[in-house]
């Protein structure tokens, strides 16, 4: 990531415009603003609305009057003097990427920690942020969310459902916005602004609407993963989005410090509006009081005890009554699975090793429908198409990407390349990681529990001719001592999928504690994650486990929660990756 001044900061004034390279090389366009005393307390991030850009927000800057910040204003991918087609972007979950990308440069270029930023969002913007804080865990010192378009108003009734519709049956349109300025603020400046400004960006894409409503739904029902002081400030005569879901999100927000505000009378655009001074003042205390005490981190490593993801799991874990109406319907479908068994070669592989086995787990990654005849193979088909399916083999992609990163990461340091995987399966995305990697490994060690497991990756190794650099072997993955005395001591280690099966943070802690004491300062962890699932109940009351063929029953880990178990073995995360549905993620960390 690197910084391209657009203009003469001399000729700007204090304003700085800049670029930044995201994630997948896209340069997106920004300002900044020093801070006026010199040395600056901390970094804010301001975030537009919709069809907006960086330019509407720039009066937060003075009228804020928090002079010891320096303050960031990007214009999203697609608005403003960013490129891209207006109002497009590949996914929202992109976007959320390019959000997680900015904070990344601005802490490597201007040196601002994470725990030392706030965000100020609006709108959609808003929803940006909260997905933002929510997928990646950030520890920023606080969050502002100002009318966050969790449910944007569309008026036309089944509006959502026909967009869905046209978009299967005709592909990606775009929907131009309705809002007229008058029905934003009240405030006439404002308005004749937003009339006449050029880079208002009125079309949105129908991919994102879609995306924006979907993640929303997410956020807002699993607020509670959210552990950042978070302000809300709800507009009370918005005539764009819905109130209720702003509540909810409020209501299911986890950490102590949070507060909510409804400003009578304001119309949508709620810094923006005539009397915003009300809203501003909020913000400007609300920022001022968290930057003048320590960082105020909520612990939630002991959430596999008394978290709500504990909760939740012990509800799954409870059976319904056969006879009831929700007993029999589980009953029915648990039927259904083995007897499609007898045609999809997927069910029958789950069925027989458990659908979380390294069996079920390396037909999934290998995505070829296979059964008795063509009725078998459709079933198969919508086994492999089921949406956790689709995010194991996103979680694969994402694997085989950050492998390539930490592998050149470790040769630009000049530092060996020794690879261990604790619990590989059949060690097939580790070695197609490998494979399409131009850095190869210096060594390769694969374990898993699995005798099964061992064979068939051993039997991998030896079909791609890397019997000279890569071995497999059988240990437990939660043997702290064993991982702490391999040999050589892993440059890069890897553990994926595993964590995500067991509900007992004493287990993780044992693994990572062992794989901290192997590793030397500057060794990478790769480790994944599932913060969130939409098919929690069908596994648990459907499918079995490897374990003795019980029932599959997970705890999701928050994301804050698994990052919070990895800092606290001595690694710091550096970057992340997650799915479009928000339910698998994948990231690397350094040994400090």
């Amino acid at each position: 990531m690197r910084a391209e001044p657009l203009s003469d900061p001399a000729v700007a004034g204090a304003i700085e415009e800049m670029t930044f390279r995201t994630h997948d090389g896209t340069e997106l366009f920004y300002r900044k603003w020093p801070a006026q005393s010199g040395q600056a307390k901390g970094a804010i991030v301001l975030l537009h609305r919709g069809h907006e850009h960086g330019g509407r927000v720039a009066h937060l800057v003075e009228e804020l009057g928090l002079h010891d910040f320096a303050f960031y204003a990007w214009d999203a991918r697609g608005h403003g003097r960013s490129p891209g087609v207006r109002g497009f972007s590949p996914s929202f979950a992109a976007s959320v990427h390019d959000l997680d990308s900015f904070v990344q440069h601005i802490s490597v270029v201007d040196g601002f920690a994470v725990s030392d930023m706030a965000v100020v969002a609006q709108s959609v913007g808003a929803v940006l942020a909260a997905t933002w804080v929510h997928d990646y865990a950030p520890p920023i010192r606080a969050l502002v969310l100002a009318s966050p378009a969790f449910s944007v108003k569309l008026y036309v009734p089944f509006a959502r459902e026909g967009i869905w519709l046209w978009q299967k049956l005709k592909g990606q349109f775009f929907v131009n916005s309705y809002v007229k300025a008058k029905f934003l603020t009240h405030d006439p400046a404002r308005i004749a602004s937003f009339e006449s400004d050029p880079l208002i960006t009125r079309p949105i894409a129908s991919n994102v609407l879609l995306d924006l409503y979907e993640t929303a739904d997410r956020v807002v029902a699993d607020a509670r993963s959210i552990i950042v002081p978070t302000q809300l400030l709800i507009s009370g005569s918005d005539w764009v989005v819905r109130h209720g879901p702003q509540h909810r999100f409020y209501e299911n927000l986890a950490h102590p410090l949070k507060e909510r505000h409804v400003l009578k009378g304001f119309f949508h655009d709620t810094l923006g509006e005539k009397d915003r001074g009300i809203a501003v003042a909020h913000v400007r205390r609300f920022i001022a009081d968290r930057f003048a005490a320590e960082p105020a981190t909520l612990d939630v490593t002991n959430a596999d005890e008394t978290g709500f993801t504990r909760d939740e799991q012990d509800r799954l874990s409870s059976p319904h009554d056969l006879l009831s109406v929700k007993g029999l319907y589980w009953a029915f479908y648990r039927t259904s699975i083995r007897v499609s068994a007898l045609f999809s070669k997927g069910l029958e592989t789950g069925v027989k090793t458990g659908f979380d086995s390294g069996s079920t787990l390396d037909y999934v990654y290998e995505n070829q429908p296979r059964g008795l005849g063509p009725g078998g193979r459709l079933i198969d088909r919508q086994f492999l198409d089921a949406i956790g399916w689709r995010g194991i083999r996103q979680r694969k992609l994402h694997l085989e990407e950050l492998t390539r990163i930490a592998l050149a990461r470790l040769r630009e340091a000049g530092r060996p390349t020794h690879m261990l995987d604790i619990a590989a399966g059949h060690g097939r995305y580790v070695l197609d990681a490998i494979d399409k990697s131009a850095i190869k490994p210096d060594s390769v060690r694969l374990q898993d529990y699995s005798p099964i497991n061992v064979e068939a990756g051993s039997r991998l190794i030896a079909e791609r001719g890397l019997k000279d650099t890569a071995s497999f072997h059988q240990a437990d993955a939660f043997d702290g001592d064993k991982l702490a005395a391999t040999i050589p001591s892993p440059d890069m280690a890897i553990v994926s999928g595993l964590y995500e099966l067991f509900p007992d943070n004493g287990l993780i802690e044992r693994s990572l504690g062992g794989l901290a004491r192997a590793m030397k300062p500057g060794s990478l962890l790769l480790y994944t994650n599932q913060p969130w699932h939409p098919q929690l109940e069908m596994i648990a009351r459907a499918l079995t486990s490897h374990r003795g063929g019980e029932a599959w029953v997970m705890r999701r880990r928050t994301q804050a929660e698994m990052d919070q178990l990895v800092a606290a073995a001595g690694f710091r995360k550096i970057e992340q990756r997650i799915d479009q549905w928000g339910i698998f993620t994948v990231s690397i960390a350094e040994r400090l």
